[in-house]
């Protein structure tokens, strides 16, 4: 009985308790935390740690405005860390779902993207996608970065995957483009992109220049809407407003509030506030 019993304890302390322990390898371990999204959600981390029979654990929350790994947490890579892109976000982010696609209603969004202490473009800074938009290049004009970093706040807030550039989205007639081809939860949809920037350079943007620029892109997209072809055919568009300071973005309000419904029908009007080192979205291309 004594050697029975002897026999029974030494099974159990080698069985141990498995749970959270990472199997062979060790312990599991979490990603970091995902930083950027006020309403982000955790990515799949591989795990620091998790040995050969474990699990890797979860991407850290991504709720916190501080980080800069996107609204999603960013995927955690091998070593279970989250990738560092550009800047701060702060404000609305991870607000466009499924029903925002689906709703013909229009919308008005806002954001800031904090760049201070950011270098210029560095490629391997950007997410896949915003690589590819770089290297994809665009129709011509000035617009490539600015194109880029609106990509890049879609993609950390609201988890939005780059399909197609401006020359590869198809058209069964030929007029008004749009920019990028994206898909969010799935479901196509069309970013087109403008800058909201004075020229020259810290001179006053007024709200009759917003409304030119708004009023224009807003007909551009139901234009554009209609001339997709089937194949690339999307739910929704969001023109994308990269704005140089929190005065453009005061006038983008006031003169969306002056444009006719039935031309803001259908989009999302994604508004980003960029502060700090920006001066290369603006003026350097």
């Amino acid at each position: 009985m004594r050697a029975l019993a002897l026999c029974l304890l030494v099974t159990l302390v080698a069985c141990g308790d498995s749970e959270g322990s990472g199997g062979a390898g060790g312990s599991p371990a979490s990603s970091s935390t995902g930083g950027s999204s006020s309403s982000g959600t955790a990515g799949m981390g591989e795990g620091a740690s998790a040995g050969a029979g474990g699990e890797g654990g979860l991407g850290g929350s991504g709720g916190s405005a501080q980080g800069g790994a996107g609204g999603q947490g960013g995927l955690g890579g091998a070593g279970g860390s989250a990738p560092d892109y550009y800047g701060l976000i702060s404000g609305t982010c991870g607000e466009v779902n499924l029903d925002d696609i689906a709703s013909p209603a229009p919308e008005y969004l806002e954001n800031t993207l904090d760049l201070s202490g950011e270098p210029a473009l560095q490629p391997e800074m950007l997410s896949p996608g915003g690589q590819q938009i770089l290297a994809d290049g665009n129709l011509g004009g000035s617009s490539l970065y600015s194109e880029i970093f609106a990509y890049e706040v879609l993609f950390r807030c609201e988890g939005a995957e780059y399909l197609k550039s401006e020359a590869e989205i198809v058209y069964q007639i030929e007029g008004k483009k749009t920019d990028l081809l994206v898909a969010i939860d799935g479901e196509k949809v069309g970013v087109s992109v403008v800058r909201a920037v004075s020229f020259p350079e810290g001179t006053a943007y007024p709200v009759s220049q917003a409304f030119t620029v708004l009023e224009g892109k807003l007909a551009d997209i139901l234009q554009s809407t209609m001339n997709v072809a089937p194949e690339d055919a999307w739910q929704k568009q969001i023109l994308a407003v990269v704005a140089q300071t929190d005065e453009h973005a005061a006038s983008l309000v006031a003169a969306y509030d002056m444009i006719e419904p039935a031309i803001k029908a259908d989009t999302i009007v994604y508004v980003t506030v960029t502060n700090g080192d920006d001066h290369f979205i603006y003026y350097n291309n």
